[in-house]
């Protein structure tokens, strides 16, 4: 980890020094997500709810996959740039040192004017919560909390599926922006307002359900009974990591060098 921290602080000191662009891409990351909550906004102004859920419920979890994607973006963004890696011939340089290629392909990158986007899905969530009446205790604390982080791991994962796929196609494929773009549209609603064939592939295959509609049934005390299996399905999402691992560890050992 301190070789991680190391690759952070050089490359904010090197984003840092262009402040105005750094300051204006910043502003930018803070309004395209800003408009899309704005659309959510007017939509609410037109239906009181939306499959049983209010504004303030949506919002709530609008606000928890947006700060998930932007940390994610943040500190994973090397994974989402890796096809570069591949055809530069870099990723050869990065085999022969005595470190881990994941750690070295996360350090590659960081995208620190996401800060922009994370800022305003902060403000949405305080928001969203200050208009809730949540009766708040540790647990749905805690619940909150490994909701990001579920979701975190969700979005890494996915970009680390991109970057394996490299190893076989060189190019990095668009198609893994539906996992990803795709994912965060469709997981910024509760999943039972969808089909029952998109909530079982976004419960069971990317398990965006398992970081906010589920785990919100939980916090906004919407099920009765045993909750407490609702309380932990954010770690079904932090485990989803563990596939995606194994399969760039599969595709290192495939790797043939382009020749650059």
């Amino acid at each position: 980890m301190k070789l991680y921290f190391r690759y952070m602080s050089i490359l904010l000191k090197s984003q840092m020094e262009y402040r105005v662009s750094f300051i204006l891409l910043s502003i930018g990351q803070f309004f395209v997500p800003f408009l899309i909550f704005v659309s959510i906004f007017l939509l609410f102004e037109r239906f009181p709810n939306i499959g049983g859920w209010s504004l303030y419920e949506v919002a709530l979890c609008y606000s928890v996959i947006h700060i998930s994607f932007s940390l994610s973006e943040c500190f994973a963004r090397g994974f989402d740039s890796f096809s570069s890696i591949i055809i530069n011939g870099d990723f050869d340089r990065i085999l022969v040192r005595p470190q881990s290629t994941i750690l070295q392909v996360l350090g590659s990158k960081f995208e620190f004017t996401r800060i922009g986007r994370l800022s305003q899905s902060i403000i949405v969530l305080i928001y969203s919560i200050s208009n809730l009446t949540i009766a708040w205790d540790i647990y749905k604390i805690i619940t909150l909390i490994l909701m990001i982080i579920s979701g975190i791991f969700i979005f890494t994962g996915i970009y680390m599926l991109g970057a394996a796929l490299c190893f076989w196609t060189t190019e990095g494929l668009e198609v893994i922006n539906i996992f990803t773009d795709g994912g965060r549209e469709m997981s910024q609603y509760p999943l039972n307002i969808y089909k029952e064939w998109v909530r079982k592939f976004f419960t069971f295959v990317i398990p965006f359900g398992t970081v906010n509609y589920l785990p919100l049934m939980f916090i906004l005390d919407k099920i009765k009974g045993n909750s407490f299996k609702y309380m932990l399905t954010p770690l079904y999402g932090i485990i989803f990591i563990i596939p995606c691992v194994m399969i760039w560890n599969i595709g290192v050992k495939h790797y043939k060098s382009t020749g650059s």
